[in-house]
């Protein structure tokens, strides 16, 4: 289906713009996709929008050719409207000229098969979008299964997490849940829950990793509580040599995943 929308009022401008706010996001179920390069990395991965809308009289481009027609046979609904809707919808003054919107993921543990890689990143408490969106896009780049939320993360479907992700929503599994579902759940299958901490630790080098092996993160100012650092099989420890005290939490959990996929690739 396709349709114009010339108005700021129209009922689907509404109803996309309350996809920027978390809580109608959620009540919806549905999030939106900025730009044609991550729309491009959904459609690669077989994830086609229910919505694409377009800036009118906008220049050719054989991708988004491609992609309007993919929409249209799938059911969906193509919208064109002004450089200046578009601009309201995305909360942008210099927005992209097309948005797709597509269905939220199942985030439940359960949806998540372990033995699908060897290595699994965990985030507890993580507030920053933009790191929730690296960690998703270090995952994608060492070749993780996923993303685990624990506790009260960003939200994953955020046009700020998304965009941070490069396209790694859409290749990465993604899970939401209380920690005291999170630990059940890994103790009844295999896995090793690793943690840099400065309690009991090892060096990060070295250190006696196995598969699959669940690396944790916690808050970026806070860190991981003691409780949960006592659940973990084992508590790396990494040098900082100047003047910092400890990583960025993104960082952190990509210097480690790496650390790991050299150390199970031997």
């Amino acid at each position: 289906m396709r349709k114009h929308i010339s108005g700021y009022s129209n009922p689907t401008v509404k109803y996309l713009r309350s996809l920027r706010e978390k809580k109608l996001r959620k009540r919806a179920g549905q999030f939106l996709v900025e730009g044609l390069r991550l729309l491009e990395d959904a459609r690669s991965t077989g994830n086609i929008p229910r919505s694409l809308v377009m800036a009118e009289n906008r220049d050719p481009h054989p991708l988004l050719d491609g992609l309007e027609g993919e929409v249209e046979t799938a059911g969906g609904e193509v919208i064109t409207t002004t450089p200046d809707i578009l601009s309201k919808i995305t909360g942008k003054s210099n927005t992209q000229s097309v948005v797709g919107v597509f269905d939220e993921f199942d985030t439940a543990l359960g949806s998540l098969d372990r033995s699908d890689a060897d290595i699994w990143l965990i985030a507890q408490d993580l507030r920053d979008p933009g790191n929730l969106g690296t960690m998703l896009r270090t995952g994608d780049a060492v070749g993780a299964g996923g993303l685990i939320l624990i506790d009260d993360c960003a939200d994953p479907f955020s046009t700020e997490a998304v965009r941070a992700s490069m396209g790694a929503v859409f290749t990465q599994g993604l899970a939401r849940a209380r920690w005291e579902e999170f630990v059940p759940w890994l103790r009844g299958g295999s896995g090793q829950l690793v943690a840099a901490s400065l309690r009991d630790a090892v060096p990060y080098r070295g250190a006696p990793y196995q598969s699959p092996c669940f690396i944790l993160v916690g808050n970026e100012s806070q860190g991981l509580p003691e409780v949960y650092e006592a659940e973990c099989d084992l508590r790396v420890t990494m040098p900082m040599k100047g003047r910092a005290d400890s990583l960025n939490a993104a960082v952190a959990g990509a210097v480690l995943a790496y650390e790991v996929l050299d150390s199970l690739s031997a």
